[in-house]
């Protein structure tokens, strides 16, 4: 699969099945809050709260919170779009003590659609934006052990940078740092 990237716009993917990725809009939440569930469900390690969390919070507070990342320069959210239901999601936000940093968070990509360079897109319009921001840097956290996330990583340029620190959530658990440039 291939994507036909914009230097102006959304990204969309290419190949049987098509996605546009590009960054959340107010008319998202529905959707946004249905992949949330989706994201917790499938890999719950990797989020910071549990399915039931975000099951219990109505829908007003999806509304609110796609609306307050859907413009601005401190947090974006992205999403892939293939005209339904969406399939993959990446966040971005300004690390607060490192200000040419922006660190990735809740990366998704539905099992359907792994595999397929989406992925790399929805980094890719993380970069774009942080980049626009100036903010040259990327850093995302994975759960030391999830090696597929860790190798898919790697493959777009990411590198352990050597650094663990404790889960958030879950106490026994480390995450390794992997940083690139945006």
């Amino acid at each position: 699969m291939t994507c036909a990237l914009t230097t102006t716009g959304p990204r969309t993917m290419t190949a049987p099945r098509t996605a546009t990725v590009r960054r959340v809009r107010p008319e998202d939440a529905a959707r946004m809050r249905a992949l949330r569930l989706e994201m917790l469900a499938d890999s719950p390690l990797a989020f910071l709260e549990t399915v039931a969390e975000a099951a219990a919070r109505p829908h007003a507070a999806y509304a609110a919170r796609i609306a307050a990342v859907a413009h601005g320069t401190e947090t974006a959210q992205f999403v892939a779009d293939p005209g339904g239901r969406l399939v993959g999601h990446a966040g971005g936000s300004a690390s607060p003590g490192e200000p040419g940093l922006t660190v990735i968070h809740a990366v998704y990509v539905t099992p359907s659609w792994r595999g397929s360079g989406l992925l790399g897109a929805l980094l890719d319009e993380v970069a774009a934006w942080s980049r626009a921001c100036g903010r040259p840097e990327l850093m995302l956290e994975v759960v030391v052990g999830n090696d597929r996330a860790y190798r898919a990583y790697q493959r777009l340029g990411f590198v352990d940078t050597g650094v663990r620190v404790p889960h958030p959530r879950i106490p026994t658990l480390r995450e390794l740092q992997m940083r690139r440039p945006a």
